[in-house]
């Protein structure tokens, strides 16, 4: 072991040490967005940039173990937007393969996590979307963290599929928009968001050192605290997993008052 893993792993175990002391707080909900992958690759001297995806896809594992060492109950990981699906072919193509790769990885019979698809599949093509919700349901049942899997996600979609699907529920049962224009609240949509059932992101983590949440969860991040780191996805360390944990813990979380 090299000088400078002594002191990474010096430096780590300060930080185990930082948050075991006393009742610091820890997030249920931890959102994530993977950002940085191609520069990363480019940066590395890779010529391909989708090496930089597989590197980060071969990260998620590790994240997971991490989050569950520090008792977070949901994981929500942002892997492709709905404008990423407008990229040309020969860089789509790739990508959805490396996701649909992890996502089989990851519900494999060796792994214990509940796995939930938030996005709108039927903008993706259709053996990828059945390849995913098929991995989906094969974790029915499991005990471990929950695994939010954002794919095909945008903000403003998900908000438009929630209204959609009240109003197409209540259309069936007969309500008439005058009576549900009298009773409609957050709750309602909510109730109909991909995540719904979940509680709300505590703390959104974006790495690369962009400074925006590009419509990640915009209904759910309301009170969220946000966390910008400026490592790359595939070199995103636990140090820096447990740095946004102590930044998390030491801020006074009003709720909007």
């Amino acid at each position: 072991m090299g000088v400078r893993d002594v002191l990474y792993s010096l430096y780590e175990r300060k930080l185990r040490l930082e948050l075991g002391r006393g009742p610091a707080e820890r997030p249920r909900h931890v959102a994530l967005m993977l950002d940085g992958n191609r520069r990363w690759a480019r940066g590395e001297g890779y010529a391909d940039v989708n090496d930089g995806h597989r590197a980060g896809a071969a990260k998620i594992a590790d994240l997971l173990e991490w989050c569950e060492e520090a008792g977070v109950e949901v994981v929500t990981l942002w892997l492709l937007s709905t404008d990423n699906l407008n990229r040309p072919a020969e860089e789509l193509e790739p990508l959805l393969e490396i996701i649909t790769g992890v996502v089989d990885d990851l519900t494999g019979p060796a792994t214990r996590w509940r796995l939930r698809i938030v996005g709108a599949l039927e903008l993706l093509p259709s053996e990828m979307a059945h390849q995913l919700s098929a991995a989906a349901a094969r974790t029915v049942g499991r005990t471990g963290l929950e695994l939010n899997i954002a794919v095909g996600y945008g903000g403003r979609q998900e908000i438009a599929d929630a209204v959609r699907k009240l109003l197409l529920q209540h259309a069936e049962s007969g309500t008439s928009i005058e009576e549900l224009a009298e009773v409609l609240d957050v709750d309602h949509i909510a109730a109909h968001l991909y995540t719904s059932g979940q509680p709300d992101p505590d703390l959104v983590i974006r790495t690369s050192g962009e400074q925006r949440l590009s419509g990640f969860l915009m209904w759910q991040s309301v009170h969220s605290e946000f966390y910008f780191c400026e490592a790359y996805w595939p070199a995103f360390r636990r140090v820096d997993f447990l740095r946004a944990l102590r930044d998390y813990a030491a801020r006074h979380r009003r709720f909007g008052s």
